[in-house]
């Protein structure tokens, strides 16, 4: 006659933040992302590169959107300046005429960021609806410091 062994109920546990996990929320939140910009004919990069210019108070030198883009993706310059381009050629954003160097969006390209963007708020709200204010508060806090460091790191390599 045998006897069973006691197992030990499995429950599941609540994962360390650490950079898979990371990872994982960050690239969901990017396919959401990117389903909707697939609807558009955009790209990922031309996104990110149309919010810098929608968010500028004033027309932004390409200089300054290149910086802020490459820094951001961690993408070399010259790819930023070929999405620029892109966005030119696609008229989504247009050289102001009295500074070549300065960048705007046209109203087309306006109308894009304000339609994507109100698209994904609508899928955010649903994602994070019912998440606690202190803990979005407190990951917003790990997040931050987690992307300091890491910057850090870029930095010394």
């Amino acid at each position: 006659m045998t006897t069973a062994t006691p197992t030990t109920p499995t429950t599941p546990t609540t994962p360390i933040v650490n950079g898979r996990v990371i990872a994982l929320a960050h690239y969901a939140g990017r396919a959401v992302l990117e389903r909707v910009l697939a609807r558009t004919g955009n790209t990922f990069n031309q996104s990110v590169t149309l919010r810098v210019v929608a968010i500028a108070d004033t027309p932004i030198e390409r200089d300054k959107v290149a910086a802020d883009v490459s820094g951001s993706l961690k993408i070399e310059e010259s790819a930023v300046r070929t999405t620029i381009d892109e966005l030119v050629a696609a008229k989504l954003v247009e050289e102001v005429p009295s500074d070549g160097s300065g960048l705007r969006l046209t109203p087309v390209g306006r109308e894009l960021f304000e339609r994507v963007t109100a698209e994904t708020g609508e899928i955010s709200a649903r994602i994070y609806a019912d998440i606690p204010a202190e803990d979005l508060a407190t990951a917003g806090r790990v997040l931050t410091l987690v992307t300091e460091r890491a910057n850090a790191e870029l930095a010394r390599m």
